[in-house]
């Protein structure tokens, strides 16, 4: 029998709704998820409602609303369609998206939540009006795995509803399942009113309130995806939350399979936007598990890691035949596919900054009819497609896609990788000392360029921990402590490295090329294994020349000289001591900041210092090889 409390809920949910959604609805015997759907619906007013199922129907009804609405619109090659953003709402609104807290944290976008309630309610009063509710249930991670987060997401936008299909596991059957044993994560957004082209009106009012109390979130007047689907970041800063209290990781994170000797090593690896992430969890030869997002876990004398989405949300700038074949294939081949704020020519193809072939002369992008010189309001040249435009797809498209994409034990960490964009300091690939030395002088301490997915880049560097500062939810001195425990006590902890594939000469040359990638991440996996011999520095392990040398000849085809070997893995002196200096100057104003990192960057610091006494300002590696 239902009990009194819910019994009221899906009575009220009785009169909202039409029969059939309520016959969905009913089957869910879980009070919590009743309670805010109805809440919801009374608040946003849709004209509306549908509750989508794991049925093939009700997925593919959702695929037909966003064309029948004009969200998206088809385009040449079969299953491919197109969605534009409004002209101001292309990336993540990190001004308006605020922590609703009753208590302010330091280092958080926050905003007193009664206050912000208030706020975003009054917002979202008869927001839906004139619009339908979509309802739908997801899991993150593998079904019925210990990784697993359950989901219910409100949307109005077809277009959300039907890139979350691509992104995420269906998991409508769970939520009928597990019932009252479901904690979800809760997710309400409109795209509120919209203009001629399907676009958000009210940018001004737009907002994303993220209440961590009751890990609801909160998204009005906007359609970008990184605000508005609400499993993609979102779900991570309220994982973020949730793991910081049970003892894992939710982390911005690759998990990819390197494969040697008949063997596949696992690796994670933290890349800002922009800076390599996609292109090295997709190299060829290699297999994906996932391209943005992992939960960590100890089990056993290891740490695992899952992928809590089955699709990729990605940016598509840059993609081409020689960079990233597998995903260029995948791009022209037919498959159901969204792209976002791209051009659209006027044979219904699609075409992107950085992909092969002439510019079009004109055609239809997010700027509305677009052709070659076309200006904005403040005279600048506005791009065939956006530099964040994007693409979304189900992982099932790729041919690299890992056979333990879908394991709910997730695999075994070798490895964890961190990399930015950095002109001048680091060498190409790096491995720590420890496991502690890693998280500080590695993830920590991880510095980049901003880039096209935030509203606000300047090409400023910054420091950004574990590529994870947009999505902190909790302390950044909590986080950083919550790495440096991780893996305490693990005989096998995994090793740490450090990439850097932006390093520049004296010219602005860069000095590694986009395919030498593939062969740092080779030489990691040697390490991981054992096989493979370093030189140890005062800031790491890097590779002996004679041994990249092979690899160079054996990954790639390609010579590789003594000389590139020495420019790429000098030790700059000077560059490394002053980087040191901006992130502990970053973390001396941060409080609960754990001693620990202020003593091994101390520790790094004396290395080198002593290192320049003896060897000069830069290093060459092999004064390291006896």
């Amino acid at each position: 029998m239902l009990k009194i409390e819910e019994s009221s809920f899906i009575a009220e949910l009785k009169k909202k709704v039409d029969k059939e959604s309520y016959e969905k609805l009913i089957r869910i015997r879980c009070p919590e998820v009743h309670r805010f759907i109805l809440e919801q619906i009374d608040i946003c007013n849709p004209d509306d409602v549908f509750v989508c199922t794991d049925s093939e129907q009700d997925i593919g009804y959702i695929r037909e609303e966003a064309l029948k609405s004009g969200e998206e619109r088809k385009l040449k090659i079969r299953g491919h369609t197109v969605h534009f953003d409004g002209y101001h709402d292309q990336a993540r609104d990190r001004k308006n998206t605020k922590f609703l807290l009753s208590q302010q944290v330091a280092g958080i976008n926050c905003i007193d939540r009664e206050k912000g309630l208030q706020e975003i309610r009054k917002i979202m009063h008869n927001i839906m009006r004139g619009h339908r509710m979509y309802i739908l249930f997801f899991s993150l991670a593998p079904l019925g795995s210990e990784f697993s987060i359950y989901a219910v997401q409100l949307t109005d936008s077809s277009y959300v509803a039907h890139s979350e299909h691509l992104l995420y596991r269906t998991a409508y059957n769970e939520f009928v399942k597990r019932g009252e044993k479901i904690k979800p994560f809760k997710f309400i957004h409109s795209a509120g009113e919209l203009d001629e082209r399907m676009n958000s009106k009210n940018i001004d009012e737009r907002r994303v309130y993220i209440d961590l109390e009751k890990e609801t979130v909160y998204s009005a007047n906007t359609q970008y995806g990184g605000n508005t689907i609400g499993l993609k970041k979102l779900a991570l800063r309220l994982a973020i939350n949730r793991a910081s209290k049970e003892g894992w990781l939710a982390e911005h994170m690759f998990i990819m399979g390197v494969h040697n000797k008949g063997r596949t090593t696992y690796f994670a690896g933290a890349f800002p936007s922009l800076c390599g992430k996609t292109s090295t969890s997709m190299l060829r030869g290699e297999t994906i598990v996932g391209d943005d997002i992992a939960y960590l876990r100890r089990k056993g004398d290891r740490i695992r890691a899952v992928n809590p989405e089955k699709g990729i949300f990605g940016i598509i700038k840059g993609i081409n035949p020689e960079s990233d074949p597998i995903l260029w294939k995948t791009l022209r081949t037919p498959g159901e596919i969204i792209f976002s704020n791209d051009l659209v020519t006027e044979g219904d193809d699609v075409y992107w900054t950085g992909m092969d072939g002439e510019i079009p002369e004109k055609g239809i992008n997010y700027s509305g009819v677009w052709y070659r010189g076309k200006k904005d309001e403040n005279g600048r040249e506005v791009p065939p497609s956006h530099p964040n435009a994007r693409f979304t797809l189900d992982m099932k498209l790729l041919e690299n896609l890992d056979k333990n994409f879908d394991n709910p034990e997730g695999v075994v960490l070798g490895g964890i990788v961190y990399g930015g964009r950095d002109a001048d300091t680091n060498v190409p690939v790096i491995q720590s000392f420890n496991w502690v030395h890693g998280v500080v002088t590695m993830g920590a301490a991880l510095e980049s360029e901003t880039t096209a997915a935030i509203i606000e880049h300047d090409g400023s560097r910054k420091i950004n921990p574990m590529s994870n500062i947009d999505f902190l939810s909790i302390p950044i001195g909590r986080y950083i402590e919550n790495h440096i425990k991780f893996a305490r006590g693990l005989k096998k902890p995994p090793l740490v490295f450090s990439v850097n594939y932006f390093l520049r000469d004296e010219n602005g040359r860069y000095m590694n090329d986009i395919e030498d990638k593939a062969v740092w991440l080779k030489w990691m996996e040697l390490r991981v294994n054992e096989e493979a011999d370093a030189l140890k520095t005062p800031i790491g392990y890097i590779p002996r020349y004679e041994e990249l040398r092979s690899l160079f000849k054996r990954v790639i085809s390609k010579e590789y000289y003594k000389r590139n070997y020495i420019e790429q893995f000098t030790i700059r002196v000077v560059k490394n001591l002053e980087k040191i200096s901006r992130v502990e100057s970053f973390y001396r104003g941060i409080e609960g900041v754990p001693t620990i990192l202020f003593t091994v960057l101390n520790e790094q610091r004396e290395r080198l210092k002593k290192a320049m006494r003896e060897y000069g300002e830069n290093i060459s590696p092999t004064v390291f090889e006896s």
